[in-house]
């Protein structure tokens, strides 16, 4: 309960107030950051979750500061907020993306909003569909898609937020919606769902740029299959999203291969590119080297919009990710240094 009403006593003060005092800020703040050309972003999605639960955050001097106020100090100028249909807890639904959105805004942040069409976590592995659309068949699916993906987009731009991404479905490389949208057993369906979210982005946001995302950003057998197979089956996208999650022993043969897959996606689908997640074990001895690595060689693509880390804020064993990029006492690990160029 403790958790639903904070969700629920965000969301009103989002709709009620100009600002709220834990997360405004004056005009005069914003323009002393770089909130514009290429995207130094953060997946922050459990950020509400945490602070519920009493976890705090430190700047390197051990200053204890609000999270995004740290992040956009840290050189980061974009956030990405993942969205459920009926998550159990209430977390990830349209409130408590609706908070998260606008605290970012009010920073000056620039907002990617990922759709996973599911009441929890969509991934190449689980791709189950919410439990109100399980019966669904195709029709009925992409109708839910539409519907779902215009009143999320909805509510944000009603509070005047301007979400510049969009990512239709999560980590897709199998499809999303099972069974209806599985790829193997049908390009087509999955075409078609892809669609009925660009759609419905555009139909909001005309101006927003609409992302297919997959993981093994490294892999380009792995993307290009699936892009021949939506394109060939007239899917629409603007921009082509990859995950990355190198290791010690591998990050640099990782991060090289992922540079060159954008370049060749870029080039064979006549698209843009970006790197929505990139992580690495806080205490790596070459996080911080990897994801220089990678930001500065992305830099140098010109179709690549972007590179966005995946949940940063994640210390002190939370949810046992250990792959954020601050230190177990709550402090900036280093690991985005390369963030403040």
């Amino acid at each position: 309960m403790k958790k639903v009403l904070t969700i629920i006593a965000m969301a009103l003060c989002v709709m009620s107030l100009p600002g709220c005092d834990s997360t405004s800020t004056t005009p005069e703040q914003a323009p002393v950051y770089d909130m514009s050309g290429f995207a130094k972003g953060a997946d922050v999605s459990w950020l509400t979750e945490m602070e519920d639960e009493g976890y705090s955050f430190y700047s390197s001097d051990g200053v204890q500061t609000e999270c995004l106020h740290l992040l956009r100090d840290m050189g980061l100028n974009a956030v990405r907020l993942r969205v459920w249909v009926n998550p159990s807890e209430g977390w990830n639904a349209k409130g408590d993306v609706l908070a998260k959105a606008y605290r970012a805004s009010q920073l000056g942040f620039r907002i990617m909003v990922d759709f996973h069409y599911s009441d929890t976590w969509a991934d190449p592995g689980t791709q189950d569909p919410p439990a109100q659309w399980a019966t669904y068949d195709l029709g009925q699916m992409k109708e839910a898609v539409a519907a779902h993906t215009t009143e999320v987009l909805t509510s944000l731009k009603e509070k005047g937020i301007n979400v510049e991404w969009v990512q239709v479905g999560n980590e897709t490389r199998t499809g999303m919606l099972w069974p209806v949208g599985k790829v193997s057993d049908n390009a087509d369906s999955f075409a078609q769902l892809v669609n009925s979210g660009y759609s419905a982005v555009k139909s909001v946001y005309p101006d927003t740029k609409v992302i297919v995302h997959v993981d093994s950003g490294n892999d380009s057998g792995i993307s290009q299959w699936l892009f021949d197979a939506l394109k060939s089956s007239g899917g629409k996208w603007d921009v082509i999203g990859l995950s990355l999650y190198p290791e010690d022993d591998s990050y640099s043969t990782m991060v090289s291969d992922c540079l060159a897959n954008m370049k060749s996606l870029a080039s064979r689908y006549s698209c843009e590119v970006m790197v929505c997640e990139v992580g690495m074990d806080y205490d790596s001895q070459n996080a911080s080297k990897c994801i220089s690595s990678l930001y500065e060689g992305a830099r140098q693509i010109d179709a690549c919009l972007g590179v966005f880390y995946w949940e940063p804020e994640c210390y002190g064993g939370w949810k046992d990710y250990r792959k954020g990029a601050f230190t177990d006492d709550g402090r900036p690990s280093g690991a985005l240094d390369c963030f403040m160029d």
